[in-house]
């Protein structure tokens, strides 16, 4: 990084200039809504200007290895890098689509549903990368109105990589058979997101990689931070908040370098989603862990390639993070031969996938069996699928227990909470009608089916004391 220090005094002049500016022409600051202060009447150069006083400043960034990423030269468009690392660095990229357009509501997505703590500890960075300079430049003048407060408070970042730095995208290989115009496209989207990788490296302890069409979970920072404790003293690669593509990919900072070459190297092979993957079976990450709910849900009506319509959504979205369950470590057993691989823990864990039961009849049970007893207040159980959706639990009880037995497979007595409705069970409030704290949570079959049984999430609720 090549900085000097009139650079920095320079920006914070213009900094406070532009604060001067928006105090006389909208009132007090503090009175507006930081998402929609516009310094009104000024031409797109005038404001990157102000937020940016020598204009696309070029950032030096020194990568090393592939030649390509060594020494790129960036456009930092708008914003100014913070001396200290934040916790997240939220990542996306951007190019000029046909139909539609996602990105201002992408980002008000980001800020509205963060808190200001939550907002201190994170950076939004955007890669405008349309090969077009004028597009780049009327998007980085409109972001720059709408989301100045951000800006000047270092949580938002718009850069551009130059196309002078780019590899080929002509005659490149049709992998799949694909179109030349879709080979392209996909191809120049990897080096989109390598660039961007390689410039967020050392912004942050984690990356966070999204799409520029998407709505966030509330507080979906504060959900992170509790996925990532639940993962200490693991080896993962990636964690996942979102069944979709490459939205809600969650990386440790300090792997993106070598996820920039990777994705540069194999630019043309294939789709990023697809590299994605490959690149945490090569970190010797095999199995997925994705967290559900989903923090992530797809927004947008129009794909950036050609603007086809596009109705991708994530059926286990949920729009409060603050909400989510906390399901307890634990064992789980059942009396149901299961089919193939889909095993219990994917209900209740961070596997990708459903548990499937065969031939369930009356009597047949799923236990979770607790390494600490807990106090439940809530418990939520979803059965069946989109793909399979007669295999839905036609009868069936939940049950808490307490007494856990010396095996540790079950327990001695059991108390019926509720009853499963349409497949479906939900129900609060379960820590009044216990005595003590519950060692095991028990569905159990009340009559024959025909039909096998999907569990596709148990979710859990506790509270802290005794």
């Amino acid at each position: 990084m090549r900085c000097s220090l009139k650079r920095s005094l320079t920006a914070a002049l213009a900094a406070s200039f532009l604060l001067l500016l928006l105090l006389l022409q909208g009132g007090s600051w503090q009175e507006q809504d930081p998402l929609e202060v516009e310094p009104g009447g000024l031409a797109p150069a005038t404001v990157l200007q102000m937020l940016q006083p020598e204009g696309a400043q070029r950032i030096l960034r020194d990568m090393d290895d592939l030649s390509a990423l060594h020494n790129v030269s960036y456009h930092l468009l708008a914003g100014s890098l913070s001396p200290r690392k934040k916790f997240l660095a939220v990542g996306l990229a951007s190019v000029q689509r046909p139909r539609g357009y996602y990105l201002p509501a992408t980002l008000q997505s980001l800020f509205k549903q963060s808190t200001e703590e939550e907002l201190q500890e994170m950076v939004v960075v955007v890669h405008l990368a349309d090969a077009d300079p004028r597009w780049n430049v009327h998007v980085a003048a409109n972001i720059a109105r709408k989301f100045a407060h951000h800006i000047l408070l270092g949580q938002l970042l718009l850069i551009h990589a130059p196309q002078e730095f780019y590899p080929t995208l002509e005659g490149l290989k049709r992998n799949y058979n694909d179109p030349e115009e879709r080979v392209r496209f996909r191809s120049k989207q990897n080096v989109d997101y390598a660039f961007l990788l390689a410039f967020a490296a050392n912004l942050s302890s984690y990356y966070l990689m999204i799409e520029d069409d998407v709505w966030c979970a509330k507080s979906f920072l504060t959900a992170i931070r509790k996925a990532l404790a639940s993962q200490e003293g693991s080896n993962w690669a990636t964690l996942e908040f979102s069944k979709l593509g490459y939205i809600g990919k969650l990386y440790r900072s300090s792997d993106l370098p070598r996820l920039a070459r990777f994705l540069l190297l194999f630019y043309q092979e294939m789709p990023c989603d697809w590299l994605l993957v490959h690149f945490r079976l090569l970190l010797t990450q095999k199995d997925v862990i994705r967290f559900k709910p989903s923090l992530f849900q797809h927004m947008g009506l129009y794909s950036s390639f050609q603007g086809t319509i596009n109705r991708l959504e994530d059926d286990e979205f949920q729009a409060d993070a603050l909400d989510l369950p906390d399901n307890p470590p634990a064992a789980l057993f059942t009396s149901m031969p299961i089919f193939e691989n889909y095993e219990p823990l994917k209900a209740y864990g961070t596997a990708e996938g459903y548990f499937w039961g065969k031939d369930p009849a009356a009597g047949s049970v799923f236990s979770i069996i607790f390494h600490q007893p807990a106090r439940v207040t809530r418990v939520r159980v979803r059965t069946g699928s989109d793909e399979r959706q007669s295999d839905f639990l036609r009868a069936g009880v939940l049950e808490l227990g307490r007494q856990r037995q010396a095996d540790g497979r079950d327990c001695s007595a059991y108390t019926t909470v509720g009853t499963f409705e349409k497949g479906t069970f939900e129900r609060r409030g379960l820590e009044s009608g216990m005595p003590g704290p519950v060692e095991c949570v028990r569905i159990r079959v009340t009559r024959d089916q025909s039909e096998w049984l999907i569990i596709q999430s148990i979710d859990i609720w506790t509270t802290s004391g005794t």
